[in-house]
């Protein structure tokens, strides 16, 4: 698979483009098998993408999820562009915002009122705001990625002591550990962000634990549903659990890839707007509020996400029969609609070296799995996709065989 017209792009870019120049030394999660992913794409369509040098791609990347009908969803791209040919830059509001806000109170749990923008850090960072102008309070406890603001960047380079000390983690499953952040800090927590889940699932019990905790210390509880929004279930983690947050924030397969987000919940919190700066001149932009329109009536009209999860099982039994035939020291993790695979070899060095074994196959299948980040169906993915997938897993799994990371002989080693 040559991938040259891809690979001297990406010389361009580097020289040029700062965030392609960082493209080497972004976070561990996003880190792809340098030399053999592709960087450059040309075009996509349903479950498919193809690179600038014309290989085409079975896509389970989907965009970090932004995708979750499919890639160029007609019924979505159409009304985006009837929405552009009206103008959709006006600076006022345009009918389509009153009309997917309401539909988006239809369907999440406990949201009352909403405020659309433009990115996830965005919604995130204005729930984090909001938060601590309705209680008055400056700590805030977080679990998962939240964003890249201050309060919640990956790194802390550029970012002042003052404010990363006002901001704590807690371990996910673990209702003790934000149980003492709450102690150590009385009266102090103005709300808890949290993902419902990354690839571990929520334990019995603790999603309630939170949501608990939350009320009897005074605090709010935000929701962050940018990966589990509109892809567990239309009403999102708070539907599929069964767990009402405070406040919730999506983004991603809200609009099938078009730059949308929107912070949901309750209207006495959301009414601090009148109190906070919040403001964007492109929150007002009327093209991804047609797309999330669409978007989300598609997805309340017809199975689409019944098949999502359907398909992202089929995918998870698959590659379990492959672990359990190749002894492969791997574990099938996540959800359906967001599944991954966990190597478990020991240390985070032969991780990435099997990695490199076991995704350099799959990727010159023709099937893109990202190595370092769960993977995502859309609802263009068919029986014969996950037929396709499964297959060059296999071809992955052989490699770790091939390459020493699996086998009976690997098999035993760990029983010893």
């Amino acid at each position: 698979m040559l991938l040259d017209r891809s690979f001297e792009l990406a010389r361009k870019a580097e020289r040029i483009d700062a965030l392609a120049a960082k493209r080497k030394n972004v976070i561990a999660s996003d880190q792809m098998i340098e030399g053999e992913y592709p960087i450059f794409v040309d075009r996509t369509s349903g479950a498919y993408f193809w690179d600038v040098d014309g290989n085409r791609y079975l896509d389970f990347f989907l965009s970090y999820g932004t995708v979750v009908l499919g890639h160029a969803d007609r019924d979505v791209d159409d009304q985006v562009i009837a929405e552009i040919r009206k103008g959709f830059a006006t600076g006022l509001s345009k009918p389509v915002q009153t009309e997917l806000v309401s539909e988006l109170l239809e369907v999440i749990p406990g949201a009352e009122m909403a405020m659309l923008m433009k990115t996830g850090s965005d919604a995130t960072g204005a729930a984090v705001r909001l938060s601590r102008s309705f209680t008055g309070r400056d700590r805030v406890a977080r679990f998962g990625y939240n964003g890249w603001h201050d309060w919640c960047a990956q790194w802390d380079h550029g970012i002042p002591r003052a404010t990363r000390d006002l901001v704590h983690t807690f371990a996910y499953n673990d209702l003790d550990s934000l149980r003492a952040l709450f102690e150590r800090h009385p009266g102090e927590i103005a709300c808890v962000v949290m993902m419902p889940f990354e690839v571990e699932p929520p334990a019995p019990g603790f999603l309630e634990g939170v949501r608990e905790l939350t009320r009897a210390h005074g605090a709010l509880l935000v929701l962050d549903e940018m990966r589990s929004g509109f892809r567990m279930a239309v009403g999102g983690a708070q539907e599929y659990f069964g767990v009402t947050a405070d406040l919730a924030t999506f983004s991603k397969a809200f609009a099938n890839g078009y730059a949308i987000s929107a912070l949901t919940g309750r209207a006495d919190v959301l009414r601090r707007l009148d109190h906070v700066h919040i403001s964007s001149t492109f929150y007002a932009n009327s093209d991804a509020m047609a797309a999330a329109l669409a978007t989300l009536r598609k997805l309340r009209s017809g199975p689409y996400l019944e098949r999502i999860h359907t398909l992202g099982s089929r995918l998870q039994d698959g590659l379990r029969e492959l672990t359990e035939k190749y002894a492969a020291p791997v574990e099938v993790v996540g959800h359906p609609p967001m599944p991954f695979l966990d190597f478990r070899l020991g240390s985070a060095e032969e991780n990435q070296a099997a990695k490199r074994s076991f995704y350099t196959e799959t990727i010159r299948a023709g099937v893109f799995f990202h190595p370092n980040h769960h993977w995502f169906v859309c609802a263009a993915t068919t029986e014969e996709d996950i037929d396709t997938a499964i297959e060059a897993a296999r071809g992955g799994f052989e490699a770790l065989v091939r390459d020493g990371y699996a086998g009976v002989a690997r098999a035993g080693e760990a029983a010893r």
